[in-house]
């Protein structure tokens, strides 16, 4: 008798490097990018998923990844097109080491979103560990309509990274 398991992996996705290049000239507000040295160190950068250290270049930009993401798949966001500030590196860096989830020392929202881009709801996470975030991450899933979520911030709604679903038959 075979037996089949589906396992889930849940990756978080940095911003492409395609519109990091972008947003490291002009933002998705428009306005042109100002690099600033980083002397504190610590702020969340979307690029690599880790905090900054003290010393590195980083640039605050405006994102809309709602935005983005019906654009490379021929949608539109209506409404629901948002943009918001985040931190990157100012040039080109390795992005992830696809290590752990990030980001996941504090409250965070995780928001669903439909392939067309629109909300389908969402879970506060309170508890600060991996292991409560993946299960919000499952729970997500679990409903077929949902297409992707995204990890946010609670004090400012902050975009953080998306997450996508990747089952495994083994």
């Amino acid at each position: 008798m075979t037996t089949t398991t589906t396992t889930t992996a849940y990756t978080a996705r940095p911003i492409t490097p395609g519109a990091l290049a972008e947003l490291r000239v002009t933002d998705d507000a428009g306005r042109p990018t100002t690099p600033f040295t980083d002397e504190e160190g610590g702020a969340p950068l979307r690029c690599c998923l880790r905090r900054s250290t003290p010393g590195e270049r980083i640039a605050l930009v405006s994102y809309a990844p709602l935005r983005r993401r019906s654009a490379a798949a021929g949608t539109d966001p209506g409404a629901y097109d948002e943009q918001g500030p985040v931190f990157v590196h100012a040039d080109p860096c390795p992005g992830p080491d696809g290590g752990a989830l990030p980001f996941t020392n504090a409250h965070r929202t995780v928001r669903r979103y439909s392939a067309d881009g629109r909300i389908l709801g969402g879970r506060l996470v309170e508890d600060p560990t991996p292991e409560a975030f993946t299960r919000a991450f499952r729970e997500a899933f679990d409903d077929p309509a949902v297409a992707f979520v995204h990890v946010r911030a609670v004090e400012y709604g902050c975009y953080l990274y998306e997450v996508a679903s990747e089952a495994t038959r083994g």
